[in-house]
């Protein structure tokens, strides 16, 4: 199985001066195209202290100039991976558009307060599924997880304001390399890296071959 990419090709003449910039432009084209149906969704891959490392695909729900925001249960995997060990990757997979962004850096958590923030704007079921998952723990059966969701929707009706976990919260990935891979024939790939200086303000450009 394989296809041949018919793309235009990606200059660094054509990069914006800064990475965020640039994934601002990708991710509004990314996000009119109807082939793609979730465009924020990233793979996240961590790793544990002794190396071994996992994947999963998370949703982003933020970025600017500081970074790409996730929230997660900080008791999950992925959480208690980067509590010990903040290096992290992430991986948009826009296919359609046979492009990827891979991001690399560090994971810090977020504030308490941007973290209410945006636990007050998820829809009141998810607010109590994240009360009701202890998020990579082993249960017994499915029919466990949806009685803590009964109890949880007796207690937090509709009208009642469900309390922020305090397990929960965001990551906020501070990029230390951004890179854009646009595909094209006979594997002829655009591959084009920001990587942050070491002062931390400037950014250099380089391209990778693929």
């Amino acid at each position: 199985m394989r296809e041949q990419y018919r793309t235009t090709e990606l200059t660094v003449a054509d990069l914006a001066p800064e990475p965020i910039e640039q994934f601002t432009r990708w991710f509004k084209e990314t996000a009119t195209n109807p082939a793609i149906h979730e465009p924020n969704a990233m793979v996240v891959s961590t790793a544990a202290p002794d190396g071994r490392p996992s994947s999963r695909t998370v949703l982003l729900k933020h970025f600017d100039e500081a970074g790409f925001v996730f929230y997660t249960n900080y008791g999950s995997r992925k959480g208690t991976e980067l509590a010990a060990n903040p290096y992290i990757s992430l991986l948009f997979p826009w296919h359609p558009l046979a492009r990827q962004v891979i991001v690399t850096g560090r994971a810090v958590r977020t504030g308490r307060d941007e973290t209410v923030a945006y636990f007050r704007t998820r829809p009141h079921g998810s607010q109590l599924g994240a009360w009701a998952s202890h998020q990579s723990s082993v249960i017994e059966s499915r029919e466990e997880l949806l009685t803590r969701y009964e109890e949880l929707a007796a207690r937090y009706p509709d009208d009642e304001q469900v309390p922020v976990p305090p397990e929960w919260g965001g990551f906020r990935v501070v990029p230390e390399t951004v890179e854009f891979w646009q595909g094209h024939e006979n594997r002829l790939h655009d591959r084009l890296r920001y990587v942050r200086a070491e002062d931390g303000d400037d950014w250099r450009v380089e391209r990778l071959s693929p």
